[in-house]
């Protein structure tokens, strides 16, 4: 079989503020961290050692997966950061750098590693991956997808000749531009003779430092064309949008939590909603303990986290609410991710809780 590795040093900077305090990879989806997911497709798949490596907020994702017995599988960590003025602080080595950290420290990489980013889900089949993998005699694979020629400037696109061989990369090319309508997905398959490439105690990239080289070298390098769900989290919008599509059930193993009380909603346990006299269109999830007052409407596809506090009147409309948040009397969420914190519309603009130009009244509602 094959080990893994998943890349979760990263900061997520794009999608701000959903990860002020959480790591990408925590960014919850139907309640469950995207890593999570991808945690269990690897064990699904009989992959049962996966290394990740961390550094902002690292603890975070450490006191959650442990071990990762509850998973039926082993998880290591590698931290990445230095010492300054005292201070421990975060600073990743790039996802080759941090790979080959790992390999000189105890030779982990050992078998074919099959490497992931930590903030996409997928439902790529990897038992034929690696065959492909394996029949090519490749050092090492990168899992591709077709996208359509007008959505190429997004990716990172991949050229390759008839076999598969990979000959160049473009980033990000324009439409007319593009050599190729492969993306990149960020999956990638490793001989461990592929990280003796990699220079040690330095940060290097797989994308844009290791890959070039194994194409300057002539190496057997190959792109695999799959079809498979994708589901990657760039940025705010496209938070929303992946949030739209599991609440519409439109993502298959992703289904909604708790108890379905009439068609499309859903409710944790110990919830107080005025049923006579809310509006409620599903599909709908309220998490435990949330109070609805009477007026209220909920227009699907809505995610409301636990504890939260929908005060007379107010309305969410195919919005996410995170745990904890309180929408005063009449106020309007339509189309945005929101916390007790903040609110982000689906394009990414945000405001904050106490910023007097919105309108928008909201808040914690544990105080």
């Amino acid at each position: 079989m094959a080990k893994a590795m998943i890349l979760a040093a990263g900061q997520g900077t794009r999608v701000r503020p959903l990860t002020k305090q959480t790591p990408k990879p925590m960014v919850p989806i139907l309640g469950k961290p995207v890593l999570e997911y991808i945690i269990e497709h690897l064990a699904h798949h009989g992959i049962k050692e996966i290394m990740i490596n961390v550094a902002f907020n690292h603890w975070k994702i450490e006191n959650y997966f442990g071990d990762g017995h509850r998973w039926g599988v082993q998880i290591g960590y590698a931290y990445e950061g230095v010492r300054e003025h005292g201070e421990i602080v975060p600073r990743p080595v790039g996802s080759a750098g941090g790979m080959r950290r790992i390999q000189d420290f105890s030779g982990f990489f050992d078998e074919t590693t099959l490497v992931l980013c930590g903030d996409a889900i997928i439902d790529l089949d990897i038992e034929a991956a690696l065959a492909e993998h394996h029949a090519k005699q490749a050092m090492a694979s990168v899992v591709a997808l077709e996208v359509p020629e007008d959505q190429v400037q997004n990716y990172g696109i991949v050229v390759a000749d008839p076999d598969g061989r990979i000959t160049s990369f473009q980033e990000k090319p324009k439409p007319s531009e593009a050599r190729s309508r492969l993306a990149s997905t960020g999956i990638y398959i490793f001989e461990p003779s592929a990280l003796d490439l990699v220079p040690p105690s330095r940060e290097f990239d797989i994308g844009s430092q290791l890959f070039p080289l194994l194409v300057e070298k002539h190496l057997p390098f190959y792109a695999q064309n799959r079809f498979f769900n994708w589901i990657d989290i760039g940025r705010v919008s496209d938070y929303w949008a992946v949030c739209q599509r599991v609440l519409r059930g439109e993502v298959n193993q992703m289904h909604m939590p708790g108890t379905e009380v009439r068609p499309g909603v859903w409710v944790g346990l110990n919830t107080r909603i005025d049923w006579d006299s809310v509006h409620i269109t599903g599909p709908v999830y309220i998490g435990s303990s949330t109070r609805i007052e009477p007026g209220v409407t909920i227009e699907g596809p809505a995610w409301i986290g636990h504890g939260s506090l929908l005060r007379q009147g107010s309305k969410v409309v195919r919005s996410v609410l995170f745990e904890y948040t309180r929408l005063n009397e009449g106020t309007v969420f339509n189309e945005v991710v929101a916390s007790s914190q903040y609110c982000v519309d689906r394009h990414g603009h945000t405001t904050y809780q106490g910023d007097e130009s919105t309108s928008l009244r909201w808040g914690d509602a544990r105080a």
